[in-house]
């Protein structure tokens, strides 16, 4: 799959296909019934299947001090895309020039001259040019007159509620890795590069694999059970694809100066070196909030039970899947 400039045109290969417009972060349900009509589509009729997005997003851009919300990094989106069936993901720069598009010219200009699409699926709330001026209704109008058909997907429910980003996040902020599994059809999972630490898990008897948060949804801050991706092909050579169950700490460790925020996951029956390593680390369950200790053998007395408690309750996700 290729991963394109949404302001340059598109190849020649690419033009005349159906297009998934959204921002689709997180990836959850919703998102996937809107990208699988496309694909849908395309395959039907003979297509190319493409997604455009937004980086930043624009709520990133409209409200530039707003916490930090991200569910997925666009790589992360990338790969998900692919297993989905999508041929190329448009990657448009949300930045002043583009908030300006009016409706129409997004239509006339994005969705036709540089993207040749011949059809386009979107969600039923989806909005588009300046100040949000266009809706779904307006999308179907100017698609008609430009030959694009357009075709609005329903939202997907879970116990008579929209799927949507904003349900996930609240989630992960109470700690409900299972809900926000439910909908997102697989963990929440953070990525980023292992970075050097204090060493003082491996002083413990715990080495963790520290990555930092970026501009990721700060999820509840404490220990989780966790599963890590390595990914393969990068550094060293340890992140070779295996899948390793472990527990993690996730936030600012209380117990040590200065306060960081980290995820910091210990992978069980595992010593090899993962630093400049990029790693997925999946939250499957919340253990508990972050505490403090009276010293160092409270602590690693609390990690050998946090540990344990990881492990059964990885062994019963495993059952489930």
């Amino acid at each position: 799959m290729e991963r394109l400039d949404g302001g340059s045109a598109v190849p020649e290969a690419l033009r005349g296909g159906i297009v998934a417009l959204g921002n689709f972060d997180g990836f959850h349900k919703g998102h996937q019934a809107v990208v699988g009509r496309a694909v849908s589509r395309a395959r039907i009729e003979g297509r190319p299947a493409l997604v455009a997005s937004f980086d930043p997003h624009p709520m990133r851009y409209f409200r530039p001090d707003s916490p930090w919300f991200r569910l997925t990094t666009l790589e992360q989106r990338e790969r998900l895309m692919l297993a989905a069936g999508v041929d190329a993901m448009l990657v448009f720069q949300f930045d002043a020039e583009f908030a300006a598009v009016p409706a129409a010219d997004f239509v006339t200009d994005w969705l036709v001259r540089r993207i040749g699409a011949a059809g386009v699926a979107t969600g039923e709330d989806f909005t588009f040019g300046k100040d949000r001026g266009g809706d779904v209704a307006q999308l179907k109008l100017l698609g008609h007159a430009n030959r694009i058909s357009v075709e609005a997907v329903a939202p997907v429910t879970e116990d008579d509620r929209p799927v949507s980003s904003t349900w996930i996040r609240e989630a992960l902020r109470e700690g409900d890795c299972e809900t926000a599994a439910r909908l997102l059809t697989r963990p929440f999972a953070i990525e980023g590069v292992v970075e050097h630490g204090d060493k003082r898990g491996r002083a413990l008897g715990y080495p963790t694999a520290n990555i930092s948060l970026t501009n990721y949804v700060r999820p509840r801050f404490g220990v989780y059970a966790v599963r890590g991706r390595l990914a393969p092909g990068s550094g060293s050579g340890a992140g070779d694809g295996r899948t390793v169950d472990g527990v993690a700490n996730l936030g600012i460790r209380p117990m040590f100066e200065p306060p960081k925020e980290l995820l910091e996951p210990h992978f069980f029956d595992f010593d090899e070196n993962l630093y400049g390593e990029k790693i997925e680390v999946e939250l499957i369950s919340f253990i508990r909030d972050e505490l403090t200790f009276d010293g160092n053998d409270a602590l690693v007395a609390r990690m050998a039970e946090d540990a344990r408690e990881a492990k059964r309750r990885l062994a019963g996700w495993a059952k489930r899947e």
